[in-house]
């Protein structure tokens, strides 16, 4: 279930692209990203990932609008991981910290693994944000649209997965 509320904006925005083109999914995208901040608030389960991608969406989802130029809307997943990448990259140099630590807290695994966990998503996200920049200006925006959709999803789920395997060889029982 949660999967599919953190995934809410983005589907609507693939089936209002589909049925209406690239002005409706953009409104869409605005205003289910808004109706899913009220949802996790609701459930008390707000994060500051889901405010960020708020804020972000609202900026240049409203500059794509307001000026009627679909660039804004193609820079919004890259600025989105792009501040992912930086926030977890400063949390390690700056207050070193592995902020994704924080937020599997649940997980028991030595402070080196963390390290390169936090690496790998840094360097993920970069990936992410230079990937879709190339898709995003080199190609058409259906192929965009359909890439940022199915695209991005797969690679998070495989990513994810191979950072599953990479993690269950280094779990340790946590101390009680």
């Amino acid at each position: 279930m949660r999967f599919l509320a953190d995934y809410f904006p983005l589907l609507l925005f693939f089936v209002a692209f589909k049925w209406q083109g690239i002005w409706v999914a953009t409104a869409v995208a605005i205003a289910a990203s808004i109706v899913q901040i009220a949802w996790f608030h609701w459930r008390g389960t707000v994060s500051a990932v889901h405010w960020l991608s708020l804020a972000i969406i609202v900026v240049f989802g409203g500059a794509t609008l307001i000026l009627r130029d679909e660039t804004f809307i193609k820079w919004k997943p890259t600025v989105l991981y792009l501040s992912f990448a930086a926030i977890l990259a400063a949390g390690k140099l700056i207050w070193r910290r592995d902020f994704i630590a924080l937020i599997m807290k649940d997980i028991a695994l030595p402070p080196a693994i963390w390290t390169k966990l936090t690496w790998s998503w840094v360097a993920f996200f970069i990936a992410m944000a230079a990937t879709n920049w190339y898709v995003a200006f080199h190609f058409t925006t259906e192929t965009w649209v359909d890439f940022k959709v199915w695209g991005g999803i797969g690679l998070f789920l495989l990513f994810a997965l191979v950072q599953g395997l990479f993690l269950a060889r280094h779990v340790t029982e946590p101390s009680r």
